[in-house]
């Protein structure tokens, strides 16, 4: 059904319940490959370069966020890839989706109320609106 699904994911509660619903998407499809997304936003970013000193380990920590997320994927024998990249993770995570053709992008929602959402906006409902393909936001 889904071959390529994009897991928007920060390592947050919110991200890991929604790589269960990843992994529940691809299970037992041998065709079926996550693509784990960490968009680091420019303030984490000027953060954790000027915290550590060498890249290696910057790269390191950062996947490190993901840990839960690796480790449900391998649990459950789901093949997959780790992507980190820089940007605003709204339209980062839009721009990557739509450029490579994924099936459907499944990401978490903080369950943020109708003000916050009205005046901040919503990482999820930034990408469901404007991705090509179907957004599986999970609760």
């Amino acid at each position: 059904m889904f071959s390529r699904i994009l897991l928007a994911s920060d390592g947050s509660a919110h991200a890991v319940r929604a790589t269960k619903n990843a992994a529940y998407l691809a299970e037992g499809r041998k065709e079926s490959i996550v693509t784990v997304l960490y968009s680091v936003d420019g303030s984490t970013s000027k953060s954790d370069v000027l915290k550590e000193v060498s890249k290696d380990i910057l790269v390191q920590k950062r996947r490190e966020r993901l840990g839960d997320t690796e480790s449900i994927l391998k649990e459950r024998n789901v093949s997959y890839e780790i992507k980190i990249i820089k940007g605003d993770p709204g339209p980062a995570i839009v721009k990557y989706a739509n450029e490579n053709q994924f099936d459907i992008v499944v990401i978490g929602s903080r369950g943020l109320n109708g003000l916050q959402e009205m005046v901040l906006g919503s990482v999820s409902h930034k990408v469901a609106k404007r991705a090509h393909c179907p957004v599986l936001i999970v609760k």
